[in-house]
């Protein structure tokens, strides 16, 4: 097999800090013959927790999931950490989630097409039957869900069970403008990153960029986030700002701003993708 072919390994590390950490990993995948192809990490010197990014190759006579399997062991009782060890054959199915917008729809798709992400496209569930026409030209599954109050509830669980049968290991809310209840997300096995059209923490919730306009602001922004159950308030993955001046009205601001979250959330899918990002508490750590 040649050697871009053979099957990498990944693991992300968390744990108390200590002395040796760096070395202890390091000489675990040297003794059985791997190669690191890249490392990384960090530390929190307020929660004084060790974060780690390592890959390698492991050797052609060694078994990938068992070495994963050995390692994750390892991690958990010999150095008090979590570890999440993933092949590079892993290729995860996203589910993406719309409404009207198609901006973030149509990059995201594309970049899947074009090879730039590490995982499989599952399907579309939309609010609007806007998109429709395109996911059948994508060649996508796709499902109208629309939501009232009264079938929010129904209708969550018709997504759930959508979501379940297209085994999604991912969900990406591509502009979806509707507010996932606590019931969906207590109940989903898998995360979920959604794009907000500002620089969170600042105008969170509806109509940002009308927000920022009545403020005058002179940056605007794009965040992509985890999605947890309080709104817009997720652990942040990703962002970037545009400068604007007293010149520009809102839809000035709609046209910078979409193109920041198409970036944006594209970033974040890849990061996540490609397991370079741990949550710790409400923040990230982004091996980029």
């Amino acid at each position: 097999m040649p050697a871009s072919d053979a099957i990498r390994l990944t693991a992300l590390l968390s744990g108390p800090d200590r002395p040796g950490l760096v070395a202890r990993t390091a000489n675990w995948i040297f003794e059985r013959d791997g190669n690191i192809l890249h490392a990384d990490q960090h530390c929190d010197d307020d929660a004084n927790i060790f974060f780690q990014r390592i890959e390698w190759l492991p050797a052609a006579k060694n078994d990938p999931a068992r070495e994963a399997a050995e390692f994750q062991t390892y991690a958990a009782k010999k150095l008090g950490m979590s570890a999440l060890v993933v092949p590079s054959s892993a290729r995860p199915r996203v589910a993406i989630f719309a409404s009207k917008a198609g901006h973030c729809f149509h990059d995201l798709i594309l970049r899947f097409r074009a090879s730039e992400m590490r995982g499989e496209l599952a399907c579309v569930i939309a609010n609007h039957e806007d998109l429709a026409d395109s996911a059948k030209t994508y060649g996508l599954p796709f499902f109208f869900t629309p939501i009232t109050p009264k079938t929010k509830s129904a209708v969550e669980k018709q997504q759930l069970k959508i979501l379940r049968e297209h085994g999604a290991g991912l969900a990406v809310l591509a502009r979806y403008m509707q507010i996932l209840s606590p019931a969906f997300l207590a109940a989903r096995d898998f995360p979920i990153i959604n794009i907000h059209h500002s620089f969170l923490p600042a105008f969170a919730g509806a109509k940002p960029y009308h927000q920022a306009h009545a403020r005058g602001v002179k940056l605007i922004g794009a965040t992509a986030h985890y999605v947890t159950p309080v709104l817009d308030e997720g652990p942040i993955i990703a962002q970037d700002v545009s400068h604007v001046s007293h010149r520009n009205n809102v839809d000035d601001l709609h046209r910078r701003g979409r193109d920041l979250e198409k970036v944006v959330l594209a970033q974040a899918v890849r990061w996540h993708l490609e397991n370079r990002i741990l949550v710790h508490s409400n923040k990230t750590v982004v091996f980029d």
